[in-house]
């Protein structure tokens, strides 16, 4: 095999020493590495989930675009499958195991975002998130208690949560789900949520996505727990300089952690064990009583 292409995983990638992150000397085959030896923890949240991409081809800081429907030419790793939405019927792209993995790094894509859905359940939501978003001038410690606030809530609620951090400013509070439940019920929960948070509290909390109302504010969006839309998966790289991570925490490391980017695709090696082992035996549903404390009708 000549010294342009190599292989990872079964999977062949063209110009595998193309810079990606370039400061950080962080090639294409750097990432292909990467996807392969995280993939055990990986797999179970992405795998046959709709998946929307982030391709950065030319690399980080370059020209990026997004994409989530299915296209000529793409990797055998790629699968493709058929969804009609209020708008239109059309192809979208999953994976099913590593070298679908690999093959998204052969496109360059430096974002991995996931459906809150699996293909053969799509209207069944099994995954609820909360991106805290804070606004610029919001210190990292007032969003790491934000997040603990609404574990709590949560936790009251009957529900158990897992912290991720972002990879950029906020976090993300993941809540797993049996798939009993439709969407419209799973983002009326969520938005009930939301909004008594940032009634109680409307000096630390906004509901609503203008930007002009979240100065000193951190903005809980509730708005990814819909058909289509998307938050960014676990151990995902992040389209942004340093190389972050979308990295998983617990409940008690997460007070000990200083910024929502400080595990990067440099220094992740150093972070021993799976911190969402417990997730995938997980087993729970939004109760009746829980939406009617939240004035859902059930």
């Amino acid at each position: 095999m000549s010294a342009a292409i190599v292989e990872v995983a079964g999977v062949v990638l063209t110009h595998p020493q193309k810079p990606l992150f370039a400061e950080q000397g962080i090639t294409k085959e750097d990432l292909a590495l990467y996807l392969e030896r995280i993939a055990p923890r990986m797999l179970p949240h992405v795998a046959n989930r709709p998946l929307s991409l982030v391709r950065c081809p030319e690399g980080q800081g370059k020209a990026c675009f997004f994409q989530r429907h299915a296209f000529a030419g793409s990797p055998a790793g790629i699968h493709s499958f058929r969804y009609k939405d209020s708008k239109a019927e059309e192809d979208y792209i999953f994976i099913r195991d590593v070298q679908g993995l690999i093959s998204l790094a052969q496109m360059g894509t430096l974002e991995i975002h996931i459906w809150g859905t699996h293909v053969d359940s799509i209207e069944q939501p099994d995954r609820m998130v909360f991106d805290l978003d804070p606004a610029p001038d919001v210190p990292f410690k007032t969003v790491r208690n934000a997040a603990l606030q609404l574990r709590d809530l949560l936790e009251a609620l009957d529900l158990a949560s897992f912290p991720m951090l972002t990879g950029g400013k906020g976090i993300h509070v993941v809540v797993p789900l049996k798939a009993d439940r439709a969407w419209e019920t799973i983002k009326a929960f969520a938005g009930a949520l939301a909004r008594r948070l940032a009634e109680e509290q409307p000096d630390r909390f906004v509901a609503t996505m203008s930007k002009a109302k979240r100065k000193g504010r951190i903005f809980i969006d509730y708005f990814r727990n819909d058909a289509t839309a998307s938050a960014v998966a676990p151990y995902s790289t992040r389209a942004r300089a340093g190389a972050p991570l979308a990295w998983p925490v617990t409940w008690s490391a997460l007070p000990r952690v200083e910024a929502a980017n400080e595990i990067t695709l440099a220094n992740y090696h150093r972070r021993k064990g799976d911190p969402w082992a417990d997730y995938g035996s997980v087993r729970q549903s939004l109760s009746k009583a829980a939406l009617r404390r939240l004035g859902i009708d059930s």
